[in-house]
């Protein structure tokens, strides 16, 4: 099987994302304002106590069906009975919820809507920036002891420290996953993915950046073509991508060839790219949330015969947090919501497929017996194993500058070749 190999090496431009760039516009104005100080509590019976009454506005993308039926079912109740409304408040893009804080502190309201915000990435980066998160508040929480200090997909966010400036809610592990009615011998580390799309041309392809899928692609090319991840530098430089950026546009450059549609077009997204793969126009597909598989096969979205493809080198995975405004109206509630969305009852909930589906930020092995049968009793799936097999060899996410400079060599010359 050839093996392919770092070639040529030349610089690309770099760009800055729509809805980054109007938080960092915001940015300046806001950082050097004045920060709220967090409130002080002696231990966190006197946070349930101030969060008694008070409605916590969870401002999350909408876009995810079943994670507002979890929400607004599951999770709500539960703090209800804490003392708690949850109020859910959908939007199409995490970073609306920044700006909102952002504009917010620039008109020194202190009473700000939003109280708590599922965010990572980009979002999170540029919050911390200005200064918007506040800090300090997971170490009170106690569910916050279930989880490992040691696991670095909470302690780094995209190549921000974390630093108790968000809570862990759950983790998501990019996965490839292929036809098994199609593909005999699925290909089991990304050089032999790319050997087998260019031995079945058309039958392959990926989103095009800047979808999230594609985009997390791109990175594992350009992983993959350093030799590893630990031979690329988590946080950015120019020097570091003119390194080892271009081995990975020249790959996919001669890959385009042999995708499908011979590369003329790539899926709007990943919703696009499984409506291809269930009409079996192509036999191997991706994801950055492999525990929905399951329902999605159940629900006829992708064939019966879909399987998850492991690899070997492992694949690049990352958690999902819950973030508080400085500005926070009811910031106790928001705590006690953050503490209440990681106990080992809620995390076992949302790690059903039936209800949402998303893996654990807990140290199963760690818990009591009681907590640890919680998910050990969740149901068995045909397509997808367990997390411990997805995340074997898993490394983390490179720091978020990578995403935009890639992006943009990918439309600078593989779109427009």
């Amino acid at each position: 099987m050839t093996r392919h190999r770092p070639r040529t090496r030349t610089q690309k431009h770099l760009m800055i994302l729509p809805s980054l760039a109007a938080g960092a516009l915001l940015l300046s104005a806001c950082a050097g304002g004045s920060v709220a100080a967090p409130e002080e509590f002696t231990d966190f019976d006197a946070v349930l106590d101030a969060a008694q009454g008070q409605t916590v506005d969870l401002w999350m993308y909408g876009g995810d069906e079943q994670g507002n039926t979890y929400v607004d079912e599951e999770l709500a109740p539960a703090a209800e009975e804490l003392g708690i409304t949850l109020r859910r408040v959908p939007v199409t893009d995490t970073a609306d919820a920044l700006n909102r804080v952002l504009n917010e502190r620039q008109a020194g309201r202190e009473d700000g809507s939003v109280d708590l915000v599922w965010v990572n990435g980009p979002t999170f980066s540029t919050g911390r920036q200005a200064e918007a998160w506040r800090c300090g508040w997971t170490e009170m929480l106690p569910n916050m002891e279930h989880t490992d200090p040691a696991d670095p997909l909470l302690s780094d966010d995209f190549g921000t420290p974390v630093n108790g400036c968000e809570a862990p809610w759950h983790k998501a592990q990019f996965t490839y996953f292929y036809d098994s009615e199609a593909v005999a011998e699925p290909p089991e580390s990304l050089p032999e993915l790319i050997d087998w799309a260019e031995a079945n041309p058309g039958r392959f392809t990926y989103p095009g950046p800047p979808d999230f899928t594609g985009s997390v692609f791109l990175r594992e090319v350009m992983i993959s073509q350093a030799g590893g991840a630990g031979e690329i530098p988590l946080e950015f430089s120019a020097e570091s991508f003119a390194e080892h950026s271009p081995a990975a546009i020249e790959t996919l450059e001669e890959l385009a060839p042999s995708l499908w549609r011979e590369g003329a077009t790539y899926p709007r997204d990943e919703q696009a790219l499984n409506e291809l793969f269930n009409d079996r126009q192509i036999d191997i597909g991706m994801t950055y949330g492999p525990a929905r598989l399951t329902e999605l096969v159940d629900s006829g979205a992708l064939p019966a015969s879909t399987r998850v493809m492991p690899m070997e080198e492992g694949t690049v995975g990352n958690a999902s947090f819950l973030a508080i405004p400085v500005n926070a109206q009811d910031t106790a509630g928001a705590m006690a919501v953050a503490n209440l969305a990681l106990s080992p009852a809620q995390q076992a909930l949302k790690a059903d497929p039936e209800v949402w589906g998303q893996f654990t930020v807990l140290d199963v092995e760690g818990l009591d017996s009681a907590d640890r049968s919680r998910f050990e009793e969740l149901p068995s799936s045909p397509v997808v194993p367990s997390y411990q097999e997805l995340s074997r060899n898993a490394h983390a996410e490179l720091g978020f500058d990578w995403v935009p400079a890639l992006d943009e060599a990918w439309r600078e010359s593989v779109a427009r070749r």
